[in-house]
């Protein structure tokens, strides 16, 4: 009741249309990108808390990101705010064509565990800036992360424009249960489904963001020692928490060896001889996600890494071997710091096993050729990704980030942020001065001979 409460307060507020004035909506963001400034300890401490993130990764990979959103979206909301002049046809003489954009009304965005701040602020901040009112879900596995943010919204709004409701499953089925304009979601694949299903409804429209199983190819001409480093980076940031990271390698097998002594070497040169005494390197978020990685080993060889210690909840940057596509840790989302290795000859046999597989959220190609490049990218479908590098396409406004296909839909940051939370309308504005007859009735063989001029 109080849930259904809040969301028509919320509608009620919007419906006064004071979220519908840029200025107001830029005042807001603002006031947002000052309280995050001044609770930034605060936000330190409650990651370090729930994921054991150090600060450099949190600033890094949570709070920077977040603050860098915002200034761009400061930056540019006026421009995405107003109307966009379209070509009239000559058939609708005399006219002026537009597209106008408008909020949704009330949105639901639902955090996930892994990145709980970020991935919570971004979506808000779209949500503003397009002129909606927001009820904002964190993830109930990163509690002290879902109190600072609900501490910085309350901070920030009242709870008819934008709220927090902490909980776990119970509060998700109940906001579920109630009509938005819009839903946003990041998480799995099976909880995805369940909220696509509840929206399907009042056909509210939603955006997913999801996962999958990322391939790593690298091929016989890369840079195998710079491929390496930025395997390692990609992969074991956040212990492999992270919907982008590459979730399995495909390495041509002439290079397999070369390949596997870099990463070994730059895994100690990342994390020390012992991560797990690295201050500096987190923790899985809780023990059944420990458990089920930990069984996610099963079957395979442990060529590097496989450590454990099961009362701070940390795995060792691991490399797994005489990987088959059967094995356990190639079923499923690995979501921890497992790397599975498979090995090719020719890149048609990557390409047959990516595009027989499900749509990855990402994908990440090592290569010096161009002709692989060209290749990949014409027959592999992904989200997003990088050539010869992971994860930091999704590190900047200027580019939408989403899936495809069961790795989600809908994109946001930047301005698609803006037009996510929008509905484009389109206009003609038909001056009154003269009226073209071509359209009325009778039908005569002028008419007819004018309408075909006009519309061939």
């Amino acid at each position: 009741m109080e849930i259904e409460m809040l969301v028509k307060k919320q509608r009620a507020y919007f419906e006064k249309g004071k979220t519908k004035n840029v200025a107001w909506r830029l005042a807001a963001l603002k006031t947002l990108k000052k309280s995050i400034l001044k609770h930034e300890k605060e936000i330190n401490q409650a990651l370090y808390e729930d994921l054991g993130k150090s600060e450099m990764e949190t600033y890094m990979c949570e709070t920077g990101m977040v603050l860098s959103e915002l200034s761009y979206m400061i930056s540019h909301l006026r421009s995405y705010a107003r109307d966009k002049a379209v070509l009239t046809p000559v058939s609708q003489f005399h006219a002026r064509s537009f597209t106008s954009p408008e909020p949704y009304g009330v949105v639901l965005v639902m955090a996930p565990w892994n990145y709980p701040f970020m991935l919570a602020m971004e979506p808000l901040i779209g949500a503003i800036a397009a002129g909606n009112c927001v009820i904002v879900k964190p993830s109930a596995y990163a509690p002290a992360t879902a109190d600072i943010i609900e501490k910085i919204i309350q901070d920030c709004f009242q709870p008819h424009f934008t709220a927090v409701v902490k909980g776990g499953r119970k509060e998700n089925t109940a906001l579920l249960e109630q009509r938005f304009d819009f839903i946003f979601f990041t998480g799995s694949v099976a909880v995805g489904r369940f909220v696509m299903e509840k929206a399907s409804r009042n056909l509210t429209p939603v955006c997913l963001e999801l996962g999958g199983k990322s391939p790593c190819i690298v091929d016989r001409t890369a840079n195998i020692r710079l491929a390496a480093k930025r395997i390692v980076f990609g992969k074991y940031l956040n212990l492999g928490q992270t919907c982008v990271a590459p979730d399995y390698l495909f390495v041509h097998e002439d290079v397999k060896e070369a390949l596997l002594r870099e990463i070994e070497r730059c895994i100690r040169r990342q994390f020390g001889a012992h991560p797990l005494d690295n201050p500096d390197y987190g923790k899985i978020i809780n023990e059944k996600h420990f458990n089920r990685v930990l069984g996610l080993m099963k079957g395979v060889n442990v060529r590097i890494g496989g450590g454990s210690r099961k009362e701070t909840l940390q795995i060792e940057p691991t490399v797994l071997t005489e990987v088959t596509p059967s094995s356990p840790v190639m079923q499923e989302e690995i979501f921890g710091p497992l790397l599975p290795v498979m090995t090719f000859r020719e890149i048609s046999e990557v390409i047959t096993y990516v595009t027989r597989h499900e749509k990855p959220l990402a994908l990440y190609l090592f290569t010096g050729s161009r002709a692989v490049q060209r290749q990949i990218l014409k027959y592999c479908s992904f989200g997003g990704g990088c050539i010869n590098d992971t994860i930091i396409h999704l590190a900047t406004s200027r580019m939408g980030f989403g899936g495809v296909g069961a790795s989600g839909m809908g994109s946001y940051h930047g301005r698609d942020s803006f037009e996510l939370f929008s509905h484009r309308r389109s206009i003609v504005k038909k001056y009154t001065w003269m009226d073209l007859p071509v359209r009325y009735q009778p039908y005569t063989s002028l008419k007819k001979a004018m309408l075909r001029i006009f519309l061939k």
